[in-house]
């Protein structure tokens, strides 16, 4: 059997990002009860910051927000490469909304109200889909403020310069 910490280590990674306090605290609560790891930001500039520390298998967003919509911030992602799944989860149900969402890059669109079961569903869905394709070479890298140490390199970058370091240090 898996030890605990391997298996949080291979545990789905779930940002929810939605500026309603209450449905959030509930998603993470369910998604958390049914085996998700669960983090939550209640705005798309709280999500880019999670984004920078963290590596999440799906994003569960919400359109209508303060600031910068799901929708853009779906589109943002997509045009910055960003190929992490993307569920749309609001109440604008109409035709219209749904192709919109779809178009931005989404890879599903979830209506409220909602079955609880079928965002489970939903979600594993595009986790067995994202799962099943060969996994894509991804930069061996930390991060740390405004500074990332490329591990294949043996680089440090501030920003987009290079750090120059004592060989000792490489």
């Amino acid at each position: 059997m898996d030890s605990p910490t391997e298996r949080s280590l291979n545990t789905p990674l779930i940002l929810v990002v939605d500026d309603d306090t209450r449905l959030r605290k509930l998603l993470q609560k369910f998604l958390s009860e049914n085996g998700f790891r669960v983090f939550s930001a209640a705005n798309t500039t709280e999500a880019d910051e999670m984004m920078s520390w963290y590596v999440f298998d799906i994003l569960v967003v919400d359109v209508m927000m303060p600031g910068e919509s799901g929708v853009e911030f779906t589109k943002r992602l997509r045009n910055a490469g960003q190929n992490v799944p993307v569920l749309i989860l609001t109440a604008m149900g109409e035709t219209d909304d749904r192709i919109t969402g779809l178009e931005s890059g989404a890879d599903d669109y979830l209506c409220k109200p909602f079955e609880p079961r079928e965002l489970l569903l939903r979600i594993n869905g595009i986790l067995r889909r994202v799962m099943s394709k060969p996994p894509e070479k991804q930069k061996a890298e930390v991060k740390f403020g405004s500074h990332r140490y490329d591990l294949d390199e043996h680089v440090l970058y501030r920003g987009s310069q290079w750090v120059l370091l004592p060989l000792a240090e490489a």
